[in-house]
C-alpha cells in the first residue's frame, strides 16, 4: 500500500482533471513552501479566538469584500460554522425549523442540542430529479402553527444550484423575529459577477456560511461565516465558534483564505469575466449535442419555489434515459480522466470555477461530444425515471433520545416499520434519507436497495456494505 503522500504526489503529476471541489483546481493561488510558513500563534500573527492584529484585520477585509456587518474565518469547513450558528440561535431542548435537504452538519447540531426538529420539504423536479427551492409561504405557515420556533436554517443553492427566495424567507422569518441561517456553502462566488445569484447577505439573512474552498481559490476546509443583523447575539456566537473550531487553527488555512480575499479584491473582475465567458461557450456548445443534455434555467422555469440556478453547476444527463448518471461519471472517469464531483439517480455534476482553464471545458464538451456521437448510434431505449427525493420520514421520536437506545442490527430488507438507530446519507452531498428515531417504510428500503444495486456511495451506517441497518430494539 502506497503512503498517502507518495500517492497525492503521483496524482498531482498525472492528466485527471478536477471538475470538482476544490475551486482552485489545484492550480490556482500561487502558494508558498507549506513547511517554512507552517507557524503557531506567535509574536506579530495574532489569536483566531481573540483577533486583534492581523486576524482581525483579514476577517474585516472579508466582511467588507461579502458587504457583511461581521465575518469571522472557519478552519474546521462549514461544519463549524453551521454548529456554532445553530448553537447560537437555539436553546438546549429547543426547536428549529430546518430544511430536509441540509447537509449532515445541521442534524448533528440537532443531535448535539437535543433540538426538536421541524422539517420544511422541497418540491422535486420530475425531468431529472433535481430538489427544487423552499416555499416562503409554507415557511409562514409553519411559524404560524409552532410559535415556539427559535430559528430557522435553510440550504441554499442546493448542491446542485438551485437557489430560493432567500430574501422573501428573511422577511417572513423578521416578520416572527425569527433568525434566518443559510447554509451557502456552495455559493461562496455568489455577488462577484451578474452572471451569477446575488448572495444571501444582500438579502437579508442573519448567519451565512461559506465554504470558500467549495467555488473559489482556498484549500479545503475553509470557510467564512457573516453575522448580519441584532437577532443573534455576536458575543454568544463567537463563543461557539471558539467551542467547535480547534484552538490550533492552521496559519496556512487561514492565510489560504486572505489570499483568496486578496485575489477577489485585486483580480476578481478579470477573473469572473474570464470564467463567465468559458462557461456561456461550453454551454452553447452543449446545446447543439442532441443526447447528452445540460440543466439551465429553462428547465426549471416551471418549477414552484426556484427563485435563481447557479449556472457554474453543470448538471450533465442523457435526454433519453439511456445512461444513468453513475455510468456517465464512469464513462468521463474511466475513459476520459475527468474526475466529476458526483452522479445522482439521473445526472452527473461538474462543479467548476474561476480556476477551471478553456483547455478543461475543452476536454469535458470534447469527452461528452463523442458519448454524443456513439448514443447516437443505438437505438435510443427509454429507462424507467425513478425518484431520488427524500422521503416524508415519520418522526417518531427526537434524534438525540434515539441515539441513546440499545440498538439491533438487521437485513435492511427486513427494516420495514422499524425505528432507525442510525443516519444513511447519499455522500456526496450528504443529505440523510432517514434520520435515528424515524420509522422505516418499505418506500426508504426500496431506494435504499436500489441505490446500493446502482453501486451509489451509501455512508453513515456502521456496515459499509450497506446490507445491515441499525435500528432500535422493540420495547
Amino acid at each position: 500500500m502506497p503512503y498517502l503522500y507518495d500517492q497525492l504526489r503521483d496524482y498531482a503529476k498525472s492528466d485527471y482533471y478536477p471538475f470538482h471541489m476544490p475551486g482552485h483546481k489545484r492550480r490556482l493561488g500561487g502558494f508558498m513552501n507549506p513547511i517554512e510558513t507552517d507557524i503557531t500563534e506567535i509574536e506579530g500573527f495574532d489569536n483566531l479566538h481573540h483577533a486583534e492584529g492581523i486576524l482581525k484585520e483579514a476577517q474585516e477585509r472579508a466582511a467588507a469584500v461579502y458587504g457583511s456587518e461581521n465575518t469571522y474565518f472557519l478552519v474546521n469547513g462549514s461544519t463549524a460554522g453551521i454548529l456554532g450558528a445553530v448553537s447560537a440561535c437555539t436553546s438546549i431542548g429547543g426547536k428549529i425549523l430546518m430544511a430536509r435537504n441540509c447537509h449532515k452538519a445541521v442534524y448533528h447540531s440537532v443531535l448535539i442540542r437535543e433540538l426538536d426538529a421541524v422539517y420544511i420539504y422541497p418540491q422535486q423536479e420530475q425531468g431529472i430529479g433535481l430538489n427544487c427551492g423552499l416555499s416562503p409561504e409554507k415557511i409562514r405557515e409553519m411559524l404560524i402553527t409552532a410559535p415556539d420556533i427559535q430559528a430557522v436554517i435553510i440550504t441554499s443553492p442546493s448542491y446542485d444550484g438551485v437557489v430560493s427566495d432567500v430574501e422573501k424567507i428573511a422577511d417572513i422569518c423578521h416578520t416572527y423575529q425569527k433568525p434566518l441561517i443559510v447554509d451557502e456553502a456552495h455559493g461562496a462566488h455568489f455577488g462577484f459577477h451578474p452572471y451569477f445569484p446575488k448572495n444571501s447577505i444582500g438579502e437579508g439573512a442573519d448567519i451565512v456560511i461559506h465554504s470558500l474552498h467549495k467555488t473559489l481559490p482556498a484549500f479545503t476546509q475553509t470557510g467564512l461565516i457573516h453575522l448580519n443583523g441584532s437577532l443573534v447575539d455576536q458575543a454568544v456566537l463567537e463563543r461557539y465558534l471558539g467551542i467547535y473550531q480547534t484552538s490550533s487553527p492552521s496559519y496556512l488555512l487561514m492565510a489560504g483564505v486572505d489570499q483568496c480575499i486578496r485575489m477577489m479584491e485585486e483580480s476578481g473582475d478579470r477573473l469572473f469575466g474570464e470564467f463567465v465567458e468559458n462557461l456561456e461557450q461550453f454551454r452553447r456548445k452543449i446545446g447543439e449535442l442532441q443526447m447528452v443534455g445540460l440543466a439551465g434555467k429553462e428547465e426549471l422555469s416551471g418549477e414552484k419555489d426556484v427563485a435563481d440556478l447557479d449556472l457554474s453547476k453543470l448538471i450533465l444527463y442523457i435526454k433519453n434515459g439511456s445512461m444513468s448518471g453513475n455510468e456517465l461519471y464512469e464513462e468521463l472517469l474511466e475513459g476520459y480522466h475527468l474526475q466529476l464531483e458526483m452522479a445522482a439517480g439521473d445526472y452527473a455534476l461538474a462543479l467548476t470555477s474561476i480556476g477551471d482553464t478553456r483547455e478543461g471545458f475543452d476536454r469535458l464538451y470534447q469527452a461528452l461530444e463523442e458519448i454524443d456521437r456513439r448514443l447516437l448510434a443505438k437505438d435510443p431505449v427509454q429507462l424507467e425515471k425513478r425518484s431520488y427525493a427524500g422521503i416524508d420520514n415519520q418522526t417518531e421520536m427526537p434524534i438525540c433520545r434515539a441515539v441513546e437506545r440499545k440498538m439491533e442490527r438487521i437485513l435492511l430488507e427486513n427494516a420495514t416499520g422499524r425505528i432507525a438507530g442510525e443516519f444513511v446519507y447519499l455522500y456526496p452531498p450528504g443529505i440523510p434519507l432517514i434520520v435515528p428515531g424515524e420509522k422505516i417504510s418499505g418506500e426508504f428500503v426500496e431506494n435504499v436497495l436500489q441505490y446500493r444495486e446502482k453501486g451509489f456511495s451509501l455512508q453513515g451506517m456502521k456496515d459499509y456494505s450497506g446490507k445491515y441497518l441499525e435500528v432500535l430494539e422493540r420495547v
